[in-house]
């Protein structure tokens, strides 16, 4: 892995000398960077944040959540990503991926079907179709991710298909992925997966998006089908003002051929104000109900069912530099949390960020 970080290092230091005009080349390169500092006021003392967490989860300590150096190549009817990354999210968030690939930014390959249409196949690894949050936060209106954007992929593995309509206002997607956030299939499974992405933007200020995962994440002897849905609106009433509103819902198997369902679904409002533009406040509050554990087992008697909330203040240094603070609170029915190596149904953390792009 250190060689194909030196090697992706020496590729960009060439290609930044040899290239008199970057705007011609067909391979260009991008960066990012973003460090934290988070305090829970738990106090764990092995430093982890609640397991359900995977970005800025580390406690009490200075750290690197998200780093990335990425190659891109666009060249007519061809189109590829190259990216290698590290941090506490490639730490935590792949940790169930083989060691070679837990630096793997994307790695993909696209070709463009029609002469005339937007019609492109892909298939390689790249980011996940579900949900509004990038790993990348200075690209979300909130500095730490939503618990659902922790708790949905947001890398995936496969083939999909992607058309933009002519005026742009329409994004049709069909995947056939290797499972729920998987890179390499989990041992045992070989059931197909599949996923759907539908965006519509009437106008510069409205996005509407519509996606869905159909699979099982678990060994074929065991198989639990889950059906997905992931819904958000992206509305912008003025220049300055963004209002975003998610829900998710999901339906799995109880068990192996079973026709009952476990089921969990998750509101999300978040408000975000540009006072000058240096200065912007964002308010987010949601909800996680997943009481049977589908994907946050808590082994309690109401499960997974929790009240979040949060307050950040973001100073845009640059264009491509921002410094974030962000105080967040979660109440939850059942007493899942940490106090003082005690159970606790709150947990409040402060987290600060520096991001640079570019």
């Amino acid at each position: 892995m250190k060689k194909l970080i030196i090697v992706m290092f020496l590729l960009i230091t060439t290609t930044s000398f040899a290239q008199t005009d970057s705007s011609k080349s067909p391979l260009t390169f991008s960066g990012y960077a973003e460090l934290y500092y988070s305090y829970d006021f738990g106090g764990p003392a092995n430093h982890e944040r609640p397991s359900f967490f995977y970005n800025f989860n580390r406690h009490n300590e200075a750290n690197l959540n998200l780093g990335f150096i990425n190659a891109n190549y666009t060249k007519k009817n061809i189109r590829a990503n190259l990216g290698l990354m590290a941090g506490t999210y490639a730490q935590y968030n792949l940790s169930a991926e083989q060691p070679l690939l837990r630096h793997l930014w994307q790695a993909n390959v696209g070709v463009k079907l029609s002469r005339k249409k937007n019609l492109w196949i892909d298939a390689g690894v790249f980011p996940s179709h579900i949900g509004f949050e990038s790993p990348m936060g200075k690209t979300c209106d909130a500095l730490t991710r939503c618990m659902i954007g922790d708790n949905t992929p947001s890398y995936e593995s496969g083939i999909k298909i992607g058309y933009t309509s002519d005026n742009s206002k329409w994004f049709l997607s069909a995947l056939v992925v290797n499972g729920w956030q998987r890179i390499a299939r989990v041992n045992g499974n070989n059931t197909p997966a599949f996923g759907t992405q539908i965006t519509f933007k009437p106008s510069g200020k409205v996005s509407v998006n519509y996606s869905t995962f159909i699979g099982n994440d678990k060994p074929d002897s065991a198989i639990q089908m889950r059906y997905y849905h992931n819904f958000y609106a992206l509305i912008n009433p003025t220049d300055k003002f963004r209002i975003t509103l998610g829900f998710d819902y999901c339906m799995e198997q109880k068990s192996k051929g079973s026709n009952k369902y476990n089921q969990l679904y998750s509101p999300v409002v978040i408000l975000r104000y540009l006072f000058i533009d240096k200065l912007a406040i964002a308010i987010r509050g949601e909800y996680y109900d997943d009481r049977n554990g589908i994907i946050i087992s808590t082994g309690t008697p109401d499960g997974f069912r929790t009240l979040g909330y949060s307050l950040n203040l973001d100073y845009i240094i640059r264009d491509n530099v921002v410094w974030r603070i962000e105080g967040r609170g979660l109440s939850s029915k059942d007493w899942i949390f940490a106090l003082d190596n005690k159970a606790a149904s709150q947990n409040y953390f402060l987290t600060t960020s520096l991001a640079v792009s570019f």
